[in-house]
């Protein structure tokens, strides 16, 4: 071999391992659509926090739309080192496919759930409509907005939440069916994601009320300015669970598994606790949470568990094709 060809190998041998290296320090998340901006502080401090006790940089890139599209791209190839969704089926449909560990509920505490939300009200300044509780969603001439329950989990709690909620109140399994096929008499169009749901409803000017994360509504609060539209709590709710998990196929490629695992476990700190309260995300610290009361108004809420069994029997009941919330909104 001519010494010319050997400093070329060693050149690429060089870039090669340059280039592995620097793929161990970074982290792809990909993620729901309404988490964004608590992302992006999280990154910021989880970087600083790395940086200070290992001493190394590292650099994490985001991606963020409706959760299950985001699910189906990492199923199909996107390479995600972490997954952060809003519904435990994202995560576990990607389980079922080898993406992720099969026990990846047990990798973390709280079944992997750091975070929680609710399913709030938002509308219209004033509250012109009068919309105080569930049932004046399907009053005649009210117009709601909603992500579809087929592409992200913000539409699969709204409608279970409208759905338990007549069980919450003694009404039947068939009663609350009659109710929810109502409720979607009255959406227009059907969102693909929390933030496309909300540019329908404050950039597009469409619909008297939107139903959304808790989260985004204190966030368009901020955002919009205090005054443009008003928040509301309806008598119950439905407690939403922010389930994380490492991708197995990711890491085990390209070396990132205990960096994968660092960012993840950092989402229980108390800076990240706190974090996550800033941007109206319910904290499992009970201490952050009894700090930020102010934002976490009390609603009383009821789990997945208490009526659907569990978000993988209600996605096979509800929300894979030819279930409940076909029938329904093809009988619209």
């Amino acid at each position: 071999m001519t010494t010319f060809r050997i400093k070329h190998l060693l050149l690429a041998l060089s870039l090669a391992a340059s280039g592995a290296a620097l793929a161990q320090n970074q982290l792809l998340n990909v993620s729901y659509d309404v988490a964004r901006e608590f992302y992006k502080d999280y990154n910021a401090a989880f970087v600083a926090h790395y940086k200070k006790t290992t001493g190394q940089d590292i650099k994490i890139d985001q991606s963020h739309a409706g959760s299950s599209a985001q699910a189906r791209a990492v199923n199909d190839g996107l390479a995600a080192d972490v997954v952060t969704m809003n519904t435990t089926t994202d995560v576990q449909f990607l389980a079922d496919s080898g993406v992720v560990a099969k026990d990846w509920a047990q990798k973390f505490p709280h079944d992997a759930s750091p975070t929680t939300s609710t399913m709030l009200f938002l509308v219209r300044n004033g509250n012109p409509k009068g919309i105080k509780d569930w049932d004046d969603l399907i009053k005649p001439g009210v117009q709601v907005i909603v992500v579809n329950p087929k592409t992200g989990g913000n539409g699969r709690y709204a409608y279970l939440a409208a759905w338990g909620a007549v069980r919450e109140k003694g009404g039947t399994e068939q009663q609350a069916a009659e109710f929810v096929a109502k409720l979607y008499k009255n959406v227009p169009v059907l969102a693909k994601g929390g933030r496309d749901a909300t540019a329908t409803f404050l950039q597009r000017n469409q619909g008297d009320v939107l139903i959304t994360f808790e989260s985004e509504v204190v966030s368009i609060d901020r955002e919009f300015g205090a005054g443009k539209v008003d928040a509301v709590y309806p008598s119950v709710s439905i407690v939403a669970e922010n389930p994380v998990a490492v991708v197995e196929r990711t890491v085990a490629k390209k070396g990132t598994a205990q960096l994968a695992k660092a960012y993840l476990d950092y989402l229980y700190s108390d800076e990240a606790q706190e974090i996550a309260a800033k941007h109206a995300i319910r904290p499992r610290s009970e201490k952050v949470l009894k700090k930020y009361e102010a934002t976490f108004k009390p609603l009383k809420q009821f789990t997945v568990a208490k009526y659907f069994g569990s978000l993988t029997e209600a996605q096979k009941v509800h929300f894979n094709d030819g279930g409940q919330f076909d029938k329904i909104y093809s009988a619209k």
